[in-house]
């Protein structure tokens, strides 16, 4: 009797190990035809996502094609092939002073984009080029307006050298990158800083048209009405501003006023020269 309860033990215990075995046998075999070809799908489709991803990239990263080229004749800009010519470009000289970030912020709730050209005196400070960066970072485009705003034509050309070299330097080292855009202080250029500029890759560029430093329109409201219905205004006009509170006060208006007569503003990146074309 207790051989046989042993025997029946052994037996229970030897079905129970055969159960495991077969149970490791299913769990460890083959993947069938059908997991097969969804596995195949899967890595399909993770590829075609990479391979999206990876346009999208490039896409975003890929250089604007050039549309439109600077007229030196009035300073404005020509379309290129069938770019719109109903535009204007907008500028802001004397940044980062007091108003450049409050009107970068508006300019960027218009969509509308623009120029701010620097002085190296408004960057001596860490909270003045955080300043910059932070318009940089909002997507404008950044130019050279000299250190110290200084007449180039009063200037040796050692000290027109360092006029705009010092403030490119300061410029890149803020924003990771050199200014691609030179504007002489009132419009004073000289045959050594254009060499200079068209050296160091910087589209030279002056303006059609602007007013807010006269004391007529050193008001919100004669500022936006002349900036928009002036005579000067043309297809590619090159508009000149400045950090001012009377320019910042009028600054949305003036967007407003020019759209609502049909013009569109040109993307900085656009313009030939600057493209990397």
């Amino acid at each position: 009797m207790k051989y046989t309860k042993l025997m029946s033990m052994s037996l229970l215990a030897l079905m129970l190990a055969a159960c495991g075995d077969e149970e490791t046998k299913t769990t460890t075999s083959a993947p069938t035809q059908q997991e097969v070809e969804d596995e195949v799908v899967e890595d399909k489709e993770v590829e075609k996502d990479e391979e999206e991803t990876q346009e999208e990239t490039e896409e975003v990263t890929a250089p604007l094609e050039p549309l439109y080229t600077l007229n030196e004749a009035n300073w404005s800009f020509k379309p290129i092939a069938d770019a719109p010519s109903k535009v204007v470009l907008l500028t802001i000289d004397d940044a980062p002073d007091k108003r450049s970030l409050e009107m970068a912020k508006t300019l960027k709730s218009l969509n509308a984009p623009a120029i701010f050209f620097v002085n190296g005196h408004f960057l001596d400070s860490d909270e003045e080029k955080a300043v910059l960066k932070e318009i940089h970072n909002m997507g404008f485009a950044i130019g050279n307006h000299t250190q110290t705003h200084a007449n180039l034509k009063q200037l040796t050309e050692d000290e027109q050298r360092a006029e705009i070299m010092q403030v490119s330097e300061t410029i890149e080292a803020i924003i990771g990158e050199k200014p691609k855009f030179f504007r002489a202080p009132f419009g004073a250029n000289t045959d050594f800083s254009k060499a200079l500029v068209k050296e160091q890759g910087m589209l030279l560029m002056n303006w059609t048209y602007g007013y807010d430093w006269e004391s007529n329109y050193q008001d919100a409201n004669a500022l936006k009405d002349i900036m928009v219905n002036t005579e000067y205004l043309t297809d590619g006009a090159n508009l000149l501003m400045h950090d001012r509170k009377w320019t910042a006060e009028a600054l949305g208006g003036i967007v407003e006023g020019l759209r609502a007569k049909g013009y569109g503003m040109i993307d900085p990146s656009t313009i030939q020269g600057v493209t990397g074309e």
